[in-house]
């Protein structure tokens, strides 16, 4: 099998109790996204912009008047990208929901059903919230917007309207139900097999009018809503190796191979940029891609993570990709840390990386594209100021100087200032702009600026010192300078400073699993508890981004040995903002659990930057090299893993490849 279907991306069965260490899986039409609950029924962060919930819970499930979490028990759940599915038993009843969206439709079903005794009478209760408004500007909080609502029964079923009457939430069933308050109550009375079946549907829209007329189609039939999801998944997933469709602008190759890890993590990456594909009428910017879902950031674009997927949007949606480059060209990317797609607007303060992921974004587009069309002079012009923007930052020293923690990893406290990763980032920006303009005096500069970087280096250590205003060195024992410099700059290494990189890595940041950002032996490991870049778990590009650096030093062969623990940590769907390493939470199905939402983790669900994952793969392992001239090369590493292993239908310009661990060829 090379093409995935959606049973195919399904995760392990994940099983939790109420408040576990658990982030609940979300779902998403491409409209907007929702997120199940940690009970076995309700949902939450229902949000279609320009209308939205923020993360309010509703749909708790009561059964003969108890509520159901209240039990205590145990909830298995089952991601796949078209719909989630819950199972719980309780009082002598098995419960199983199936929760999607509707496709095209600003909506959410759960179809419920109940396995007990044959004739047995069972009443059931929702509690239902409502929280919806619509949008009078930008969303540019991490949370959605919401507001207080009124609930009122409109027949069956609940409306619910806040004061400003922007937008309207309706919920009710497919079957007859009474309102009591803010609770729907029915009863369903088990066949002679034991079955009952009763479905929910949720809809948020302009007024009650929109809203009637989608709840009117999802409850007709909320079987057949559910299969919908699953072909329209089935098809973007086809359409995202298939050069031919309209599915998206571009396509990536087909991996052919028989090694599981190898083959899972790659569609993990590939998963993980299309899951945020949004193609909502309320675009300004038309399709966008979001970079964390379902509770955080709706509707923004940070450039850093769509920089860290570079490779993946180039391959398979080449159009928006420009389009969002020129758009945050226009923008200035020293104001903001991306845009969001309801104006387009900037949102939040600048982040040091910015200049280093235009330059890659830029380089990436053209490269795999052949539009050399983008570099007008007014675009190479400002690839050279991005290249060159670290000269006014430097202070009294010669490297740039970043500013404080939040332009930079947030939740380190001692990565500030002149750290290395950015300023190796420099070397390479530098040099990208010598290879678009033939400025041989940025090579020069780029070469100087290295032994500048190297100054950072704590000298048998594999680690690099972040350097204060006022000289100090204070050694950062981060994976980000590990990542960063072996990706951009490891030729500027002596091999024994490659060497006890390696080994630094393999000591205090790789774990069998995942990898730790920060190594617990950094005296800033105390500081913070949010794992996406502390000592107790890592960022989901982290470990891709890492293997592509031990490439670098010429150790692959860490990579490979790695590769099949880190496949056990895709086993929870798409890559989460965040995953614990072992010693931070127990391994959930064998892998890196991800972290939850809650204080003081602050974790979401999913995270875009999983196309690191495409770049490991294409670039890393099957060793593909493309020039800005199109010039396309490959040094496969694969064949320790698979032999037969085959990349079909990598485009580049014009042309077609395949890639076998023998090396390139030409279609």
């Amino acid at each position: 099998m090379t093409i995935p279907r959606s049973a195919d991306l399904a995760s392990d069965v994940l099983t939790h109790t109420y408040d576990d260490m658990f982030n609940p899986p979300g779902l998403t039409n491409f409209l907007g996204t929702a997120q199940v609950d940690l009970d076995v029924f309700a949902i939450r962060s229902v949000n279609f912009p320009p209308y939205s919930h923020g993360d309010c819970i509703t749909g708790q499930l009561y059964v003969d008047g108890r509520l159901v979490r209240s039990y205590g028990g145990t909830v298995e759940v089952v991601w796949r990208p078209d719909h989630v599915v819950r199972s719980t038993t309780v009082d002598g009843l098995t419960l199983r929901t199936t929760t999607a969206c509707a496709p095209g439709r600003p909506a959410v079903v759960v179809q419920l059903e109940v396995t007990g005794a044959p004739g047995r009478s069972v009443e059931l209760g929702l509690t239902l919230a409502s929280t919806a408004t619509g949008a009078t500007g930008g969303w540019s909080n991490y949370m959605p917007p919401s507001e207080s609502n009124t609930l009122h029964a409109v027949g069956d079923r609940v409306l619910g309207v806040g004061e400003s009457g922007s937008a309207v939430s309706l919920q009710g069933l497919d079957v007859p139900a009474e309102v009591d308050r803010a609770m729907l109550k029915t009863t369903l009375v088990l066949d002679a097999q034991g079955h009952g079946r009763m479905s929910y549907v949720h809809v948020l829209a302009r007024d009650l009018t929109e809203a009637e007329t989608h709840f009117e189609v999802c409850a007709s039939d909320v079987p057949a809503v559910i299969a919908v999801a699953e072909g329209v998944w089935d098809m973007a997933l086809s359409d995202a190796f298939d050069p031919d469709s309209d599915g998206f602008s571009g396509s990536l190759p087909v991996l052919e191979t028989s090694n599981e890890a190898l083959q899972k993590l790659y569609w993990w990456g590939v998963l993980g940029v299309i899951w945020f594909r949004r193609d909502n009428p309320a675009s300004v910017l038309g399709r966008a891609y979001d970079t964390l879902m379902p509770r955080h950031w709706a509707t923004t674009t940070f450039i850093w993570d769509y920089s860290l997927s570079s490779l993946t949007h180039a391959l398979l949606d080449p159009v928006p990709m420009r389009r969002h480059i020129e758009h945050w060209i226009d923008l200035d990317i020293h104001k903001h840390f991306g845009t969001e797609w309801l104006t387009g607007g900037p949102v939040g303060q600048w982040y040091s990386v910015n200049d280093f992921a235009m330059t890659r974004l830029v380089r990436d587009y053209v490269r795999f594209t052949g539009d050399s069309s983008l570099l007008s002079p007014a675009v190479t012009d400002h690839v050279v100021e991005w290249a060159t923007a670290w000269r006014g930052l430097r202070g009294k020293h010669a490297l740039a100087d970043y500013g404080g923690i939040d332009n930079l990893l947030e939740c380190v406290s001692s990565y500030v200032h002149e750290v290395a990763s950015f300023n190796a980032a420099n070397v390479w920006c530098l040099r990208v702009a010598a290879e678009i303009t033939g400025n041989q005096d940025l090579l020069k500069e780029a070469d100087e600026l290295a032994g500048h970087v190297k100054e950072l280096y704590v000298d048998g250590a594999g680690h690099w010192s972040a350097r204060q205003p006022d000289g100090e060195l204070v050694p950062v024992r981060h994976c980000y300078d590990f990542n960063i410099i072996g990706t951009t700059i490891a030729g500027d290494l002596s091999e024994s400073q490659q060497a006890e990189m390696v080994a630094f890595f393999q000591r205090e940041l790789q774990t069998p699993t995942w990898m730790r950002a920060l190594s617990p032996y950094d005296a800033d490991a105390s500081f913070s508890l949010r794992p996406d870049h502390q000592w107790n778990g890592a960022y989901p590009a982290w470990p891709a981004d890492a293997a592509r650096a031990l490439i670098a030093f010429g150790r692959t062969d860490v990579v490979l040995d790695w590769l099949p623990g880190l496949a056990r940590s895709a086993n929870q769907g798409p890559c989460g903002q965040a995953h614990f390493v072992e010693e931070g939470a127990p391994l959930m199905a064998g892998g890196a659990r991800k972290a939850p939402p809650q204080d003081p983790y602050l974790i979401d669900w999913a995270c875009s930057s999983s196309g690191a994952w495409v770049s490991l793969v294409l670039e890393g392992l099957f060793g593909v090299e493309v020039g800005l001239d199109g010039t396309v090369t490959a040094e496969p590493r694969v064949a320790a893993l698979d032999p037969s292993a085959r990349l079909r239908g990598l485009r580049v310009g014009g042309a077609t490849y395949d890639v076998t661990a023998e090396g390139l060829h030409q279609v």
